[in-house]
């Protein structure tokens, strides 16, 4: 009974995730349609790349953002969980559907400004909501996460080097007026997919005060890469405590706390963010060391 009681919660939860997923496709696919691709306005990422495609030849969005993102989930496929992988691949379709069916209809304004403004704000919101569930829209999240976990590359600046290189061909191909536009859409949705996400910047901070460290540490490891740090701790109550310490990226907060989740459903976490990294922060070690700092 236990068991099926845990099966239908686990349920539950992926089906919420999936229709959070879902409407932050669609909410996202109707500002790129509705607003900014009929000003010629482009936002990052593999999206950026299929505007200027779609610009230049004419072909279908949606198809061209399905096209443009297989190549990153297949790199992505065996180095990502499944679980973000089935997310992600479920959010594109969804975004590449919604972008075909919201492409006739009539555009909400030809004004410049109001289309960066509306359209980078419902952008935001759409992208927030997809991440927050745990997916992923744009291919080039998941390569920064990739070169993250290989070269410890920051996720955040490795997405903002690849848009200045859109925005830059954004310039010569359509005009430094579109460039311009183009970037500040990125920098307010960027803001308000923080907002959305509860806050949350590019480097994360977490403590986890828990009674299994032993279990979270090897989960935290196993599932996202990274060590921890273990420290002890007492509290005035509860008596001696396990702390435990580890910096990751926002793209991991949701994973994190699915780990802690089932491991110790008990423990207390906060997260904090980061503003500053000084030092090699040691990620997946050889496997002759040991997982924990």
């Amino acid at each position: 009974m236990l068991m099926k009681a845990l099966d239908r919660k686990q349920v539950v939860k992926w089906l919420i995730d999936f229709v959070g997923i879902a409407l932050g496709a669609i909410i996202a696919a109707f500002a790129i349609e509705e607003f900014l691709v009929p000003c010629t306005i482009l936002d990052g990422g593999v999206v950026g790349i299929s505007i200027i495609v779609n610009y230049l030849t004419g072909w279908p969005l949606g198809i061209l953002t399905i096209l443009l993102n297989t190549p990153f989930l297949l790199i992505g496929s065996r180095k990502m969980g499944k679980m973000f992988i089935v997310k992600a691949v479920f959010a594109m379709m969804i975004f590449s559907l919604f972008l075909e069916i919201f492409a006739p209809m009539e555009n909400i304004t030809n004004e410049y400004l109001l289309a960066v403004s509306f359209g980078g704000v419902i952008l935001g919101i759409g992208a927030g909501m997809v991440i927050r569930f745990g997916g992923c829209l744009d291919g080039t999240e998941t390569a920064a996460i990739l070169l993250n976990k290989k070269f410890k590359l920051p996720v955040g600046q490795t997405v903002l080097v690849f848009n200045i290189l859109i925005f830059t061909a954004v310039g010569f191909i359509m005009g430094p007026d579109r460039a311009m536009y183009s970037l500040l859409t990125y920098f307010i949705t960027s803001k308000i997919l923080d907002m959305v996400e509860s806050g949350m910047e590019k480097t994360k901070a977490a403590m986890i005060i828990t009674d299994d460290a032993k279990e979270i540490a090897a989960q935290i490891y196993e599932r996202l890469g990274r060590t921890v740090t273990i420290m002890e701790g007492e509290g005035l109550v509860s008596g001696k405590k396990v702390v435990l310490y580890c910096v990751l990226t926002r793209f991991e907060i949701y994973e994190l706390k699915d780990i802690i989740k089932n491991a110790d459903a008990s423990a207390f976490i906060a997260i904090s963010d980061v503003g500053e990294i000084i030092g090699s922060h040691i990620k997946r070690p050889p496997p002759h060391e040991s997982a924990d700092d």
